[in-house]
């Protein structure tokens, strides 16, 4: 068996916890990487996407020079927010996946909950 990377498990135990906490609420999951931001509420009971948001869309990547930086995750985050409350979607459970609560993922998390996500 391959070894098993210290990302992959601390993104292994964040979404067992999450399991456990989740109560039904569908999951805003996080992925980074070099280039870019990519934010989506899941609804893990019906395995579909509900909406998503990243710094490749068209109305984000127009406003920014770079979509590796704190202020594109905020941007994504005010997106996300937006687009969960058109689909009625309030209550989701943050999911970070492997990454530290930390710069760009947090940066992100905030704008969420500033344009009206709860979590």
């Amino acid at each position: 068996m391959a070894h098993e990377s210290k990302f992959d498990r601390r993104e292994r135990r964040t979404r067992f916890q999450l399991r456990k906490k989740a109560n039904g609420k569908p999951r805003l999951s996080v992925f980074r990487s070099g280039k870019h931001i990519y934010a989506q509420v899941i609804d893990d009971a019906q395995g579909v996407t509900l909406v998503a948001a990243s710094t490749v869309d068209k109305e984000v990547r127009t406003k920014l020079k770079s979509g590796s930086t704190k202020d594109a995750a905020k941007l994504v985050g005010e997106l996300i927010a937006a687009r969960a409350g058109k689909a009625k979607v309030t209550d989701v459970v943050f999911d970070r996946g492997g990454y530290l609560y930390h710069g760009r993922v947090a940066s992100l998390a905030e704008a969420a909950r500033a344009g009206g996500l709860k979590f």
